[in-house]
This record gives C-alpha cells, sequence and structure tokens, in this order.
C-alpha cells in the first residue's frame, strides 16, 4: 500500500470512529453548522442544513445534472441535493461506516433512483474524464494527503465548464501555535490554508474562481451553540450508544476548541473548469 493509500485508509478509519455519534448529533451531516447570532435557537441539525444549502447553491444545480460528492459523509447532503434540485448524485468516501449508512438513508427516501453512493478514494477516481456536471467537496478537501493532486482529479472528471463548490477551514489570524496543532491533530488536517491560499490553489488546478467568502465568525464563532445544542440531545444519545462512548467522542474533540476567537476561518468557495 503506497502512502498516498495508507493515509486514506487512516482518514477512513478516523471517520469510522466518530461518524456514527456524529451521524446521529447531526442528521447525516458531519461538517459544520451556521448560527446567525446567540438569539438564534435553532436546533444542531437545522443549523448544520444551513451550511448544506449554503455551499450547494453556489453551484447553480439543474434538473438532470450529475454530481460527484467527494466526501459525501453519511448520505444526507447529497440526498438533499437530488431533493432540491433533480440533479443525480454520486457520493464517494473512505469511510465504510459512512457508505453503508448513506446507502440506508436513500433506500428511504423520495430519490433513491437519483443517489448512488460508492467506497472510494478521490485521489484516485475510476470515472472518465468529463463525467460530471459539478463537484461538492464539503469540508473533504482539509484531509487530502495531496491537495494537488485530488484538485487535478477533481478537475479532470469535470465537463469543461463544470463547476466545483468546496467549504473548509481557513487560517486567518495569528494565534497561539499549540492552540492550532491542537486543533489540526484533531481533525487530521495536513494543511490550513488562507482564504487566498485556497484561491491559489483552485487557480493553479485551472480553476477560475467565480465567488468566495469567509463565514468564520457565525461558524466556529458559534461553538458555544454547538456546546447548547449538544446539551439538548446528550441523554438520548448516551442511551443509544451508551456513556463510555459519548464520553470518548467528546474527548476526542477537545483540541477542536482549543483555538482562539477568529483564529480559524470558513471558507466557501465556487470555480469553474473553463470551457473549451
Amino acid at each position: 500500500m503506497g502512502d498516498d493509500a495508507a493515509e486514506a485508509a487512516q482518514i477512513g478509519k478516523h471517520y469510522d470512529e466518530r461518524s456514527p455519534i456524529g451521524d446521529e448529533f447531526r442528521d447525516g451531516q458531519l461538517h459544520m453548522w451556521y448560527w446567525y447570532d446567540r438569539e438564534d435557537r435553532v436546533s444542531l441539525a437545522n443549523a448544520v442544513a444551513r451550511i448544506t444549502r449554503k455551499v450547494t447553491d453556489t453551484l447553480g444545480l439543474r434538473p438532470e445534472e450529475s454530481v460527484l460528492d467527494a466526501g459525501c459523509g453519511p448520505g444526507t447532503t447529497a440526498i438533499s441535493m437530488a431533493e432540491r434540485f433533480g440533479a443525480r448524485v454520486t457520493g464517494i468516501t473512505v469511510s465504510r461506516f459512512e457508505v453503508e449508512r448513506a446507502i440506508a438513508r436513500a433506500g428511504a427516501s423520495t430519490v433513491g433512483d437519483l443517489v448512488d453512493f460508492e467506497y472510494g478514494d478521490f485521489m484516485d477516481l475510476e470515472y472518465p474524464d468529463g463525467s460530471f456536471d459539478a463537484v461538492l467537496a464539503l469540508e473533504s478537501l482539509q484531509n487530502a494527503p495531496d491537495l494537488t493532486q485530488v484538485l487535478a482529479e477533481l478537475y479532470r472528471v469535470l465537463r469543461p465548464g463544470g463547476r466545483i463548490s468546496m467549504s473548509d477551514f481557513s487560517l486567518e489570524q495569528a494565534g497561539p501555535p499549540e492552540r492550532l496543532a491542537r486543533f489540526m491533530e484533531t481533525l487530521r488536517l495536513s494543511r490550513l490554508p488562507s482564504l487566498t491560499e485556497w484561491i491559489g490553489h483552485l487557480r493553479a488546478a485551472g480553476f477560475d474562481v467565480e465567488e468566495y467568502t469567509q463565514c468564520g465568525p457565525r461558524v466556529l464563532g458559534r461553538k458555544a451553540k454547538y456546546i447548547e445544542a449538544a446539551l439538548v440531545r446528550r441523554q438520548e444519545i448516551a442511551d443509544k450508544f451508551g456513556e463510555a462512548a459519548l464520553n470518548e467522542f467528546a474527548e476526542q474533540h477537545h483540541g477542536f476548541f482549543a483555538p482562539r476567537r477568529n483564529q480559524v476561518g470558513y471558507v466557501i468557495l465556487s470555480a469553474r473548469k473553463p470551457y473549451r
């Protein structure tokens, strides 16, 4: 097994261990949340769904378009795209748990004929050139062992004029390096580009960047809201998974809360593969 394949296997294990409880807390969407302010009272699942809508809306999807959900999680995001836009979505992930959960979730949905989930590594895709109209990479590029290689693969499988939308963490302000290191280790991040650097990575891969935003204060800046919302369901989750498993889950995420306020941001970018 090569270094990249070994790293992908480790990332898959990372998500296999964390995804079951995360899936329960966030209704099949393992990515971040979005709260407008301290008085915003929506549930954690609804706050996470806001990120789904905010990122997928930038793709401009149309009925029957084919979408690759690169790092699809337990399936809710792909199903949402099929339901909202009538798109045909292929989700891939290196987590066995996520594939199984996504397939089961699709089977219980009304759009099972529009979504497909596969175990696969987006560093080495098996799809022919130009297979997709759009690519979604929602908090998945952060875990790529080689960002240049994965962006090249995503560029390859897009048709000319196809779009990519991504969201991820970004480095926004200087702060205690040890806090940043704990954050990155917890999430298995090998890099933490700034917004400017993320734009540069997409352009270096050949994409034309069309839209971008940094909304960290309403995402990581609302960590207190996450704790508040999670506590509402704590006993329910403990009853299902056991106190020991829930305590281990919490311990695994301690480093997530280490960075200073506004040290780490959250970026959303949309770009296009140039037309011929």
